[in-house]
C-alpha cells in the first residue's frame, strides 16, 4: 500500500475461505453463491440474519468476559436497524476470514462487523450508508511540541510493526519503536520513551473510554484527510434492501439513535463524519 503524507487508510483483504459454521438465512442456496434480496425476502422470512466475529471489541463481543450476551456498537447499529424494517435480528457468529463467504453463500444477509468501503470491496458487494467514519490520527503527549505530521521528522513514533501505520510513521520520518499494541504504545508516551504513536480515531476513543473517559495524558494534534468509513454489506442484488437499510440508518441518525449508541461506545459521536 503506498501512503503519501495526505496518508491514506488502508483496509484488510478478507480471504474467501470455506465456511465451517453452519446458519440460517432468508437467502436461499448454501451451496452456491447466492442471489441477491429485497425487503420483502427479509420482511416475508421476519429476520434479517447477520454475520459478525463477536470477538471483536468494542464492536461485536460478549459481555463479561467473553461469557455474556452478544453485544457491541455494530451489534446494536443493526438491531436498530432491524426494528426499523420491522424484522427480528438473528447473529451468526464467525471468524473473519470467514464472514465473506458465508455472505457469498447466503448462509446471512448482510455483515455488520466494522466492513470498510474500499474499491475492491465495493466490486463485488454493496455497501449501505456508513454509520461509522474513523481518519487516521497523530496521538503525543499531552503539551508535546509535535503538532502536525510534518513534525514527525526526527521523532520516535511506537507502532505495531504489522500495522500500515509503522509505514506512515517511517515515511514522515520518524524512527519506529516496535511494540504489541496500543496500550504499549500509550504507555510508552506516557513515560516519554517515545514520541508519538498513529492509529485510527476510533482505537484512541476506545480506549479512551476503557480508562474512564477524560485525560489520559495524551491527546490527538492532527488528523489524516480521508477516512475510513464502514457500513453494512450485502450481495450483488440487494439493492432494494440496501435502500431500505440506508432508510432506516437516515431515521436512526435524524431521531439521535446512532449518536447515542456511538456516545456510549466511543464518548463522542463517530457515525457522522467529523467537521
Amino acid at each position: 500500500m503506498s501512503i503519501s503524507k495526505s496518508l491514506r487508510i488502508a483496509a484488510a483483504t478478507a480471504a474467501v475461505a470455506t465456511l465451517a459454521l453452519a446458519g440460517c438465512s432468508s437467502s436461499a442456496s448454501t451451496e452456491e453463491e447466492a442471489g441477491g434480496l429485497t425487503l420483502a425476502d427479509v420482511q416475508e422470512a421476519g429476520v434479517l440474519v447477520v454475520g459478525t466475529e463477536g470477538t471483536y471489541s468494542p464492536f461485536s463481543f460478549h459481555a463479561d468476559g467473553g461469557t455474556g450476551e452478544l453485544t457491541g456498537y455494530d451489534v446494536e447499529v443493526i438491531t436498530a436497524v432491524a426494528e426499523e424494517l420491522g424484522v427480528e435480528v438473528q447473529f451468526e457468529e464467525t471468524q473473519w476470514d470467514a464472514i465473506f463467504a458465508g455472505l457469498d453463500s447466503g448462509r446471512w444477509d448482510v455483515i455488520a462487523n466494522q466492513v470498510s468501503i474500499n474499491p475492491e470491496r465495493s466490486e463485488r458487494y454493496l455497501f449501505s450508508t456508513p454509520y461509522t467514519y474513523s481518519p487516521g490520527v497523530l496521538i503525543v503527549p499531552t503539551d508535546s511540541d509535535i503538532q502536525s505530521f510534518d513534525d514527525l521528522e526526527g521523532a520516535t513514533s511506537a507502532q505495531s510493526l504489522t500495522s500500515n501505520w509503522a509505514d506512515v510513521a517511517t515515511e514522515n520520518g520518524a524512527t519506529v519503536e516496535g511494540v504489541e499494541g496500543f496500550a504499549q504504545a500509550v504507555e510508552l508516551l506516557r513515560t516519554g520513551r517515545v514520541d508519538a504513536t498513529i492509529n485510527d480515531r476510533l482505537t484512541f476513543l476506545d480506549y479512551q473510554q476503557s480508562q474512564g473517559g477524560g485525560d489520559i495524558g495524551v491527546d490527538i494534534v492532527a488528523e489524516t484527510d480521508d477516512v475510513s468509513e464502514s457500513a453494512v454489506t450485502l450481495r450483488q442484488g440487494s439493492e432494494d434492501l440496501q435502500a431500505a437499510i440506508d432508510e432506516a440508518l437516515a431515521t436512526l441518525a435524524a431521531d439521535g439513535t446512532l449518536a447515542e449508541i456511538s456516545d456510549r461506545y466511543f464518548g463522542e459521536d463517530v457515525s457522522v463524519p467529523q467537521s
